[in-house]
């Protein structure tokens, strides 16, 4: 079975989540378009977005960026690494986790601390990645995210 992992975008081309989608026996020829629709359908049942958003994402095979996160041709902008940037993409998703509940009123804190921490584990992860997923290094990497957010 082959895993490769698949960007799903919205509207905007922001990445809203990269999913890790296995196709395939060991040896089948798998294309991207398998892998892609497969994402986008697993966006569907993650509820990424309302019912009526499903039709405007997208997605891309995931590129792995070794190293520091820098832009290399896709629509990320330069702040990305930011705190402005950081704070930008906590306050969307915010936003995003606090309108797929309902929109409850009085809540802002709460919708604000969930979406900073998934933001960093989600960072935290990636980079965890990027690192070859080194085996008992992962508690290292989310200090660093969290050390970065601190700052």
């Amino acid at each position: 079975m082959a895993e490769r992992l698949v960007d799903v975008l919205d509207c905007r081309g922001a990445v809203l989540h990269t999913y890790p989608i296995t196709l395939g026996e060991l040896g089948d020829a798998t294309d991207d378009a398998q892998y892609i629709a497969k994402a986008l359908e697993a966006a569907a049942h993650g509820r990424l977005v309302p019912d009526a958003d499903l039709a405007t994402l997208t997605a891309r095979m995931h590129v792995s960026r070794r190293g520091q996160i820098a832009p290399y041709g896709d629509d990320l902008e330069r702040n990305s690494e930011t705190k402005i940037g950081l704070e930008q993409s906590v306050r969307e998703l915010a936003y995003l986790l606090w309108d797929q509940d309902g929109r409850p009123d009085g809540c802002a804190d709460e919708y604000w601390h969930r979406a900073l921490d998934q933001h960093l584990r989600e960072r935290a992860y990636v980079l965890w990645q990027q690192e070859g997923s080194p085996e008992g290094r992962a508690d290292e990497f989310w200090r660093r995210v969290v050390s970065f957010e601190a700052q």
